[in-house]
């Protein structure tokens, strides 16, 4: 029953490829373990636990490693999409976008452009 209440949370872990992934169930509490790729991810999946099971949820135990944590995510640039709008999306901020553009200074040299396609590192702050 805990399962199919969290099914949204092993949907997403699905969806981001979440690696090394075990979900079983005891005495009532989900146990979820696994790698996410970025901080980012590691955030998505929790940000999902508090909204299906509430702040400080008791019936789950999430154990989500990071896999690289030298950056906070990878994007890859899409049509139509600033650094101003790919640093709200991140960091809830969109004047953070130099930080953006100077972590990625060996393949932009203007932050004002942006090619789709491009493989940006979205730096911990």
């Amino acid at each position: 029953m805990v399962k199919a209440k969290y099914q949204d949370v092993l949907d997403l872990g699905e969806k981001l490829n979440i690696q090394n992934g075990d979900v079983s169930e005891k005495e009532g509490v989900l146990q979820v373990k696994g790698t996410a790729a970025t901080q980012y991810e590691k955030n998505l999946i929790w940000d999902k636990i508090k909204e299906v099971g509430g702040e400080n949820p008791s019936d789950i135990m999430a154990d989500i490693k990071v896999a690289d944590e030298s950056v906070y995510a990878r994007h890859t640039v899409a049509s139509g999409e600033t650094l101003g709008k790919i640093a709200k999306q991140y960091y809830g901020e969109p004047g953070k976008y130099q930080q953006i553009f100077e972590a990625n200074t060996a393949i932009l040299k203007n932050p004002d452009v942006i090619h789709p396609g491009q493989e940006l590192v979205i730096p911990n702050l």
